[in-house]
């Protein structure tokens, strides 16, 4: 098997693709520009529109104002603790790139954005993913609180609620990796420990707009610390030993990287500068 990379002449002239054929690097762009291309992002489009079917459909079917607002807080509530156990025991466990038919799913959803935190494209989750478990996580409470004459209307007020909530996270966790000082002393201590998450130990600090759960679970951590730098911070432990056993990462990835993502090279290619497609192995 040998590793092939794309010519430059092979890698097309971005100004001519449609937006978001285009690679987008939150670490070179602009608050402003980061709104336009988060409303522009076929997921947000996607969540909002949903949000706004599942309000009508509250009007249809209303549960009880009190028992309402019980629903919505509940997703409230829940979303932390569902999303922390998510990104802690699914995304950064080490079984999801051992089984064939989960690789792929794991690649897309995790190991990208830590190949490459500022990565806008792969930053945003997965619908097939996040939408079956905001439903999850959320309509049964709902479902549960709406009462005996308000159940659809529940549901559909906690399920809007997780997933208003998921596009809240989205859009701070892109401010997290925007090139940015934020003014506000909450959004820098979230960006400081997401950051830290990413470029210093990736065992820790889940939380993405809320770190109580890691507080509770032992999760929570701040640069001082943790002394030394994880060597698996960018490949959340998944390196050429694994790959001989579990291939299917490192082959729909055209190889294996694990240092900072400005400064290294994969397959002869800078990130910045890789293709749309990566590069696969050919025999």
């Amino acid at each position: 098997m040998s590793q092939t990379s794309a010519s430059p002449s092979a890698t097309p002239d971005e100004s001519q693709l449609s937006f978001w054929k285009r690679s987008h690097f939150l670490d070179r762009m602009t608050l402003r520009q980061l709104v336009s291309a988060y409303f522009q992002h076929y997921t947000i489009v996607v969540y909002l529109a949903l949000a706004a079917a599942l309000v009508v459909g509250w009007i249809f079917f209303p549960a009880p104002p009190l028992r309402t607002l019980g629903a919505v807080a509940a997703a409230l509530l829940v979303y932390p603790l569902v999303w922390h156990l998510l990104h802690q025991y699914v995304l950064h466990g080490q079984w999801m790139y051992r089984i064939k038919p989960l690789a792929s799913t794991w690649k897309r959803i995790h190991y990208d954005h830590h190949q490459d935190p500022n990565h806008l494209e792969v930053l945003f989750g997965a619908l097939h993913t996040t939408l079956p478990t905001i439903l999850i996580a959320t309509a049964p409470i709902g479902w549960l609180i709406g009462g005996p004459n308000g159940r659809i209307g529940g549901a559909c007020a906690a399920f809007a609620a997780g997933i208003l909530t998921t596009c809240y996270y989205e859009f701070m966790h892109c401010i997290q990796h925007l090139s940015f000082k934020p003014k506000w002393k909450w959004v820098q201590f979230q960006k400081q420990r997401h950051n830290e998450h990413h470029y210093f130990d990736e065992d820790g600090n889940f939380g993405i707009t809320n770190y109580a759960f890691d507080r509770i679970l032992g999760t929570y951590y701040e640069k001082k610390d943790r002394p030394q730098r994880s060597e698996t911070v960018f490949n959340l432990g998944y390196n050429e030993d694994v790959a001989v056993h579990y291939p299917w990462v490192k082959e729909l990835s055209g190889g294996i990287a694990s240092g900072h993502p400005r400064r290294r090279t994969m397959s002869g290619v800078m990130p910045d500068k890789a293709p749309s497609s990566p590069p696969k192995n050919t025999n």
